[in-house]
């Protein structure tokens, strides 16, 4: 990982748990931070509303065809000719860049990323296929549809700092956590421990529909079907639950608090072989390997049991509808005698 960070526990702020204050459809997660759920992904805002500079920074792009919401989301929040500092991505999976290029070239702002993700976000590649084989769900399921991308942000595409520094977010560090992606970073402000996590853990069991929509709030595993390196990824979560957080703000879920967040992130680093790792799947025992042009090679699909499934009930469904019909012609014939 690039910035790596002490393993050495750093106490936690003597700050009350709490869960986040949700007003118009957003959760205030700090009074310089809000996040804004899009169905099943969230966007962070990050500056105060309505300060005097107007200085403020949007943090991942959310769902396709959802720039113009953030944009009014914006205006409600920083004033109706704002735009950001900058962009900053934590990876660039299409539920995160789905706002981009049009909100980069609405604002003529600059989105930063880490290097490893600037094939993504460049045109040059493609991500890994998902994995559906793993989770259960349906969101595992349909990840087979999902888009790989690549997009094309051109010269609007810039690699963070080398030195961890984030543009427009003074006080705040990157951190390389990889392993959902090779280029995830989380952020992090150490004099309050707030963490945006992005996907690097989530705080729902992201694989379930029904789970993801509900917003139970629990400490999880990445999004296991777009997860294509298991080791690093636990590496990342260890790196970041050392950071003893205060705050947990993912890219799924809600934002969570205090001990329970800690807890949780403890329990899911200690027991991840048993309740993160999938028991089969693509990328279990062999990641993909990417590089700074993107991928390089992927291991072979293995076997997807939810499409015997489906085709099982398909040919019931076929059967079934078949044998309804011949009942109703029998019935037709009989009544015609």
């Amino acid at each position: 990982m690039d910035h790596p960070v002490s393993a050495e526990r750093i106490p936690a702020p003597r700050l009350p748990a709490r869960v986040p204050a949700k007003t118009a459809g957003q959760f205030d997660v700090r009074d310089d931070l809000t996040c804004i759920p899009q169905s099943l992904v969230n966007i962070y805002f990050y500056g105060r509303p309505h300060s005097a500079d107007r200085s403020w920074v949007l943090i991942d792009a959310g769902l396709p065809f959802s720039a113009d919401s953030i944009v009014a989301a914006a205006a409600q929040r920083y004033g109706e000719s704002s735009r950001p500092a900058a962009i900053i991505l934590t990876h660039g999976h299409f539920d995160h860049v789905g706002g981009l290029p049009a909100l980069a070239d609405r604002w003529e702002v600059p989105v930063y990323a880490h290097r490893l993700e600037l094939p993504y976000l460049t045109g040059r590649s493609s991500y890994p296929p998902p994995d559906p084989a793993v989770g259960g769900g349906i969101m595992s399921f349909l990840s087979r549809f999902y888009p790989r991308g690549p997009i094309d942000l051109g010269r609007r595409a810039m690699v963070l700092p080398s030195d961890g520094t984030i543009p427009g977010m003074s006080g705040w560090r990157w951190i390389h956590t990889p392993g959902h992606t090779a280029g995830h970073v989380s952020l992090f402000r150490d004099y309050d421990r707030t963490l945006i996590a992005g996907d690097a853990f989530v705080t729902t069991r992201q694989e379930s529909a029904l789970a993801a929509l509900a917003k139970w709030p629990q400490v999880s595993r990445p999004p296991a079907y777009y997860t294509s390196d298991w080791s690093a990824a636990r590496r990342s979560v260890a790196a970041l639950a050392d950071l003893n957080p205060e705050v947990g703000a993912t890219g799924h879920g809600i934002p969570m608090y205090g001990e329970p967040l800690r807890q949780q992130l403890d329990a899911l680093v200690r027991n991840w072989d048993r309740v993160a790792v999938p028991a089969h799947g693509r990328y279990v025992r062999r990641p993909a390997i990417t590089g700074v042009d993107g991928v390089v090679s992927v291991p072979p699909p293995v076997f997807d049991s939810q499409l015997l499934i489906l085709a099982g009930l398909s040919i019931a469904a076929c059967l079934g509808w078949n044998m309804l019909r011949r009942s109703q012609g029998e019935r037709e014939v009989s009544a015609s005698r």
